[in-house]
């Protein structure tokens, strides 16, 4: 058994990207592959004041979200595709949802809620017969009102890394 770097010896390596759920109004509809957008920028204006000629002052503005865009595997049941359809026909439904970081153990770490999501975009698989061995992917992107990251997500961290702890036979 090796020992890390931790303040107890434990080691704390960073989570991978690749081992997460994506949650909608509270049913994890999961199986995809890439989730893009999960960020955020505060505008800056500049401003330049009379006879400050060394720094304009920087005033910070509202905060932008750029469109979550979720990449997965085409399956039989479309439940994204009914809810763009619904949309582009002008039955709009905000969802709000969350991106749910894994660890190894499959057991929530971290992660991102969203609100008031309604799909803009969906692109579907490209065909090409050259690619026999690929997945058909489907694509849907979703416009919403910001992200947030709450406390209690870090407390799922907290809780799988005192497992990991415990099961590692350390603690005692």
């Amino acid at each position: 058994m090796t020992l890390g770097v931790g303040a107890l010896g434990v080691r704390l390596d960073p989570f991978t990207p690749f081992n997460f759920i994506v949650e909608l109004d509270g049913l994890i509809v999961g199986g995809f592959s890439q989730v893009e957008g999960v960020e955020g920028t505060i505008e800056v204006e500049e401003y330049a004041e009379g006879g400050r000629n060394d720094a304009p002052h920087k005033l910070l503005k509202g905060a932008r979200w750029p469109n979550l865009v979720l990449s997965r595997g085409m399956m039989e049941v479309d439940s994204m595709w009914r809810w763009f359809a619904a949309t582009a026909r002008g039955d709009i439904k905000r969802r709000s949802g969350a991106i749910v970081m894994l660890n190894a153990q499959r057991m929530p770490v971290n992660g991102w809620i969203f609100h008031s999501a309604v799909p803009v975009r969906w692109v579907g698989p490209s065909f090409d017969a050259s690619r026999d061995s690929e997945v058909a992917i489907e694509k849907i992107e979703l416009v919403h009102m910001g992200l947030e990251r709450p406390e209690w997500f870090a407390a799922f961290g907290a809780i799988a890394r005192a497992k990991s702890f415990a099961e590692s036979g350390l603690d005692g």
